[in-house]
């Protein structure tokens, strides 16, 4: 027994370094986090509202749309079940009229599944009565699904900045009545926080350690993230729309200490990022070097149409998720990261065991390999 105690207390007092160096508290609680792949997407002529530079033949922008599982069970065995976004409603003629015309001019298209994450979750055995709170990470429309599926006893949890407003009350409203009606709404307010990790405001949700909302700003108004502990010393980052493109997080010097990027991959940059677009102290005209690079090879949009309310704060958001990035006991997993794609394991499969499956150091640099959707680093004709 007493053992068994001494091995618990130096798991905890022994947490990681890099829990240490970001002040997260030590802790033996826990959440289970499971994926869902509700939708594909495509932005069609609009992959410049979120990244820059686009390359010629980029213009559209193609992602998957994640909503995640988390199961979180307190220290008298009580499970409480929550989803962090939801991804889209399967009938976007119901969205709120502001949002219907990019539908039906086909400027946003994602792929008729005639599904939504309610459907996943009745296939996968989760009734929707035991999901006791939907928090969004924001208020897009890929986000929110369609809240007025689940029972007025899930609560609705989102930045205290979101923009409430409810069509038909405000005609140019995103949101509807039927988003909030009969249900509890609660709005966090990072202002009261009293944790700050890599700079980021952080709540302990569950007042536990197992979970922490984070003030990642920049997006839209009331962007928020998560952090789930998933053992005593490893988590899962649920960055949201902090960043889209792995591009737009990679590479960077801690990175490349912590995860080396395979060789072949190296090569492969050498010969097809085009330094037209590209540079790093090491390159020279057709011929990049990804190792000399120091800073994403992606920059956040700044244009008028961008999906990004604030790029200048957006962008300091990205600097200081990209700690956690760089961490190996932290696996981070933006809402839409396209490189992910084909690797992750999806519900009912757990992502509590991605370190010890070396999930983050398979997929890392994937985004760098030519078959993969996330390079997007060349011409699609090609040159250089």
């Amino acid at each position: 027994m007493l053992f068994s105690t001494l091995l618990l207390v130096s798991l905890v007092g022994g947490v990681c370094a890099s829990c240490r160096d970001f002040g997260i508290p030590a802790s033996t609680f826990t959440v289970e986090v499971r994926a869902f792949q509700v939708q594909n997407s495509t932005l069609v002529d609009l992959a410049h509202t979120l990244v820059k530079p686009v390359l010629p033949g980029r213009e559209n922008g193609s992602f998957p749309v994640y909503a995640f599982l988390l199961d979180h069970r307190d220290s008298k065995n009580r499970t409480r079940r929550i989803m962090f976004d939801l991804g889209f409603r399967k009938d976007p003629s119901n969205f709120a009229p502001a949002l219907v015309p990019y539908f039906t001019s086909g400027a946003v298209h994602f792929e008729p599944s005639g599904r939504d994450v309610t459907d996943l979750l009745h296939a996968g055995g989760i009734s929707l009565d035991i999901i006791d709170t939907v928090i969004w990470s924001h208020a897009h429309f890929d986000h929110i699904g369609d809240m007025s599926k689940f029972p007025n006893t899930t609560r609705l949890v989102l930045g205290s900045e979101t923009d409430t407003s409810t069509y038909p009350t405000s005609p140019n409203a995103t949101l509807q009545e039927s988003d909030f009606a009969g249900r509890e709404v609660v709005k966090i307010d990072f202002a009261t926080a009293n944790l700050t990790f890599s700079g980021l405001k952080a709540i302990d949700f569950f007042g536990d350690g197992s979970f922490y909302l984070l003030d990642t700003p920049g997006h839209l108004a009331g962007h928020l993230s998560a952090l789930a502990r998933v053992t005593p010393t490893s988590f899962v980052s649920l960055g949201a729309d902090t960043f889209h493109f792995a591009g737009q997080m990679r590479p960077r010097p801690a990175l490349q200490n912590n995860f080396s990027c395979p060789g072949h991959l190296l090569e492969y940059a050498k010969e097809h990022i085009s330094t037209d677009y590209f540079w790093s102290p090491e390159s020279r005209d057709g011929a990049f070097d990804v190792h000399s690079r120091s800073q994403p090879l992606l920059g956040v949009s700044d244009t008028p149409d961008a999906f990004i309310a604030d790029p200048v704060t957006a962008l300091v958001s990205v600097e200081k998720l990209a700690a956690f990035d760089s961490d190996p006991d932290i696996f981070v997993l933006a809402s839409h990261d396209i490189s992910l794609r084909a690797a992750l394991p999806y519900f009912p499969a757990s992502l509590n065991d991605w370190k010890a499956k070396q999930l983050k150091t398979k997929t890392v640099w994937s985004f760098l390999d030519n078959t993969n959707p996330g390079f997007v680093f060349s011409p699609i004709n090609g040159t250089h």
